[in-house]
């Protein structure tokens, strides 16, 4: 900042001349003499990947040691720049646009600004030197404020000018009555940043964080991860150490392991309230809730999942039996111990990591199996000699097939109709066929999220604060996660085909009632079927194979 660094000088030598340090002569030499500026050396990386540099230097270091700070080691992770940098974009575009809806909260603090200029250039620079811009938010100190215009002195040494639009976010803290701890006013630190037209605005920095994982279903290769809103600011790697509940998002594991005891997307099941008395909930009765707080009555499993009906969710639990269902979601890599064996299991009541997340929803977008995510590719020495260089298992070679080709086609199908017509409609701005996709909300709407894939990409967003609490009113996974995805996928799957899942084999596609959910040859819904489990036509579509023995009879009684 050559403008303030010469203004700082005049102002060292003016003090040195005053207390006699330096006499007339070679006070006014030194004031004519040019600044001279010593390039140092900086360490920046190419692109924003703090949190990932920061994850392969753990691995490298845990692997060579202190050696890994002086071999000349190379480091190739599997990221892409372009996808890093617009993960990076879209995660904070999605909290600064959070942080809009819910108001401005005042100047990060205030500073005295005495009258004397020399005085009031050291007291901006105390300032820089306590708050720090964050990328393009920039850190401003207030020269001058009215409700129409704001003058702030920058880190530069270069003066903005905030009017107009650029005022609107923080309108209320110019105004005469504004409590004095919100008020903008000279000596106020404030945020600012320049729009696409490159106007300047007021900003804040957002209290919630965020985390974005993208990852290559096919191989577990991480294209892009984000852990918060700047590294700089919190190192904490909610990407990766954020155990979070999961919420709505978690119900696809659910209905995956229903489609093995032999339900069908068109197996009906009531949408109505469901109560557990306190000496069968351990000593508390618990009756859930949808989130809009209506009953449907029966509907399809379909549609149920499209519509993130929390009540058809707990009877396909409660039918399957949470045990079994808790062993069957270790398949996608989650830890049993982690989501206890209970009815509110399938209400995303455990505990995830967005990276969890990320690899268990590639389990569905690859066709079964299970990949394991990795961020390095290879590491070399100075010579440019491979040390190490990752062999991950890929999906339909080395990798566990861990759920049936057909379970995998099926429950793709189910999380489209989630982006057709369900919670997460927003997606279809992309424009694509092959986008699926759940939204997650959790209780209050403290975590937020959004985890969608096509067969070459699965992305998992996360919004939430670092000690849960509330997001705010309407803060769903839809609202607060979904934009974050899609303005990543804007970019990511930029060039890439529009490529439908083909169904495998032994699957059949059935016509069915859409109203009843029974097999109708007239009727006005295709809906894909195991092969083994095809009803007859006069059959309901009710589950086959069930838990402990019962007949399907005594199954559609529970349901229902």
């Amino acid at each position: 900042n050559p403008k303030r660094a010469k203004t700082r000088q005049q102002y060292v030598l003016r003090r040195m001349h005053e207390l006699r340090y330096v006499d007339d002569a070679t006070y006014e030499d030194a004031q004519k003499a040019p600044l001279l500026v010593r390039q140092g050396l900086r360490e920046t990386l190419p692109t924003h990947a703090e949190f990932a540099a920061e994850m392969a230097r753990q691995v490298v270091f845990e692997a060579y040691g202190e050696e890994a700070y002086t071999r000349g080691l190379t480091v190739w992770t599997t990221l892409r720049r372009a996808d890093q940098e617009a993960a990076h974009a879209a995660v904070r575009r999605g909290l600064l646009d959070y942080d809009r809806r819910h108001g401005y909260r005042g100047p990060e603090a205030y500073v005295n600004l005495p009258g004397e200029p020399a005085e009031t250039e050291a007291a901006i620079d105390r300032v820089f030197q306590d708050h720090v811009d964050l990328d393009n938010l920039l850190v401003a100190v207030v020269l001058e404020a009215s409700p129409t215009e704001v003058r702030a002195a920058l880190a530069s040494g270069d003066t903005a000018i905030v009017s107009g639009d650029g005022l609107r976010f923080a309108a209320r803290s110019l105004q005469d009555k504004s409590p004095p701890n919100v008020r903008i006013r000279r000596g106020a630190v404030v945020r600012l940043a320049k729009d696409d037209k490159g106007r300047w605005g007021v900003v804040q920095l957002p209290l919630a964080e965020a985390a974005f994982i993208a990852l290559d279903p096919r191989d577990g290769a991480l294209r892009a991860l984000v852990g918060g809103f700047d590294f700089g600011r919190n190192k904490f790697n909610h990407a990766t150490q954020a155990q979070r509940q999961p919420g709505s998002a978690f119900k696809p594991f659910i209905y995956s392991a229903a489609l093995e005891k032999g339900f069908s997307p068109a197996t009906v099941v009531n949408d109505a309230p469901f109560f557990v008395p306190a000496e069968r909930a351990g000593g508390e009765e618990w009756e859930p809730k949808n989130y809009d707080g209506r009953f449907e009555g029966p509907m399809r499993l379909r549609t149920a999942l499209a519509k993130s009906k929390n009540l058809v969710t707990v009877r396909v639990l409660q039918a399957i039996g949470p045990q079994y269902a808790q062993d069957y979601v270790a398949k996608f890599g989650f830890d049993p111990k982690a989501h206890p064996a209970v009815l509110s299991m399938g209400l995303g009541s455990g505990a995830a990591t967005p990276m969890q997340m990320a690899s268990a929803f590639s389990v569905f977008a690859n066709g079964g199996y299970r990949v394991s995510p990795y961020l390095i590719a290879r590491i070399t020495d100075a010579r440019g000699s491979v040390l190490s260089e990752a062999q991950p298992q890929k999906a339909g070679g080395e990798a566990e097939r861990v759920i049936d080709a057909r379970n995998a086609f099926v429950m793709t199908s189910m999380l489209r109709d989630v982006v057709a017509y369900g919670t997460a409609t927003k997606a279809l701005s992309l424009g694509r066929r092959d986008i699926a996709g759940k939204t997650g909300t959790t209780n209050e709407n403290v975590d937020a999220w959004f985890a969608g894939f096509t067969s070459q990409l699965v992305g998992v967003a996360w919004v939430g604060h670092d000690q849960p609490k509330s997001l705010g009113a309407n803060e769903t996974g839809a609202a607060a996660a979904l934009p974050i995805w899609i303005a990543f996928m804007q970019k990511a799957l930029k060039g890439l085909p529009d490529v439908p899942a083909e169904p495998p084999e032994g699957l059949v596609s059935l016509r069915i009632n859409a109203e009843s959910g029974l097999r109708d040859d007239a009727g006005t819904i295709s809906e894909w079927f195991f092969n083994e489990y095809v009803p007859r036509r006069e059959e309901a579509l009710t589950p086959a194979p069930v838990p402990g023995g019962r007949s399907s009879q005594d199954v559609r009684n529970q349901l229902f």
